[in-house]
């Protein structure tokens, strides 16, 4: 059976949806062409990379890692840790473990290579504890404690840096270390702090703060689920100690029986 073409001339109705049945199959071939055969070649369909963690490793050699792994770097920020060296990458987007196309750009945060500065913060006749809650605050570090004669238990004098005085407001990178010159409050003695019912964390502040140290802490009892705290020290409250010397603590359950001399001693 012939298909007749004359019967569907253009100037028919016949011819006229003809037409238009060959131009759709015509788009219609095209788009699955563009969709399906070409559009997936330029843009690799289907082709993902794993990104990889690059977090914690110096700029370049991340450059060059990523290119093995056929995707871009681009620093596009910086910030400041001082637990890392300069150039360092301290965050990567998208994230390690995600999967993106070939050839994606990679953007990443850098450690800067001159850290911020801050100002110096004021701690003169503040005392010691404020002063290292104060420098914390300010990404800075206490260093060495110097005595001096002064009526004063532990109130800062003084300021310094590598050795040389360093006056408030002044602007010192973030991290650095800073020496306080601090009274002894008249004697070399001083009284024993008052710990006792403190949790442990606050106890510790406090005997370090007074420029003591931590002995020996001997656990009582069964401290599951509870919040220990002191339940005996051992110098005494206000006894008169040296600088420098240790203070030992029992800690145990805030109903726990507190040991006596001679039970402290077999613990010990």
């Amino acid at each position: 059976m012939k298909f007749n073409f004359k019967k569907y001339k253009a100037n028919t109705l016949g011819g006229v949806l003809l037409h238009l049945l060959i131009a759709a199959s015509l788009i219609v071939l095209i788009a699955v062409g563009y969709f399906f055969f070409y559009l997936p070649n330029v843009t690799n369909h289907g082709e993902t990379v794993t990104v990889p963690n690059i977090e914690g490793q110096d700029s370049k050699k991340a450059e060059e890692f990523l290119a093995r792994h056929d995707l871009r770097f681009e620093v596009n920020d910086s910030s400041y840790s001082s637990q890392y060296p300069p150039l360092t990458v301290l965050k990567q987007y998208p994230a390690a473990g995600s999967k993106v196309k070939e050839n994606r750009k990679i953007y990443v945060s850098v450690n800067r290579i001159n850290p911020p500065t801050v100002p110096m913060p004021d701690l003169i006749n503040g005392s010691l504890i404020n002063a290292e809650a104060v420098l914390k605050g300010s990404e800075l570090k206490r260093g060495k404690i110097q005595l001096v004669r002064g009526p004063w238990l532990n109130l800062v004098q003084e300021m310094k840096i590598n050795g040389n005085k360093v006056e408030p407001n002044v602007r010192v990178p973030k991290g650095t270390v800073v020496d306080l010159v601090v009274m002894d409050g008249g004697s070399m003695y001083l009284p024993t702090p008052n710990v006792l019912n403190y949790s442990y964390d606050e106890a510790e502040v406090n005997i370090k703060g007074s420029l003591l140290s931590v002995g020996n802490v001997i656990l009582i009892g069964d401290t599951t689920g509870v919040s220990p705290v002191v339940l005996k020290q051992k110098p005494t409250p206000n006894e008169n100690i040296r600088v420098g010397d240790v203070v030992d603590l029992w800690v145990g359950a805030p109903d726990a029986e507190v040991p006596d001399d001679e039970q402290a001693n077999d613990n010990q």
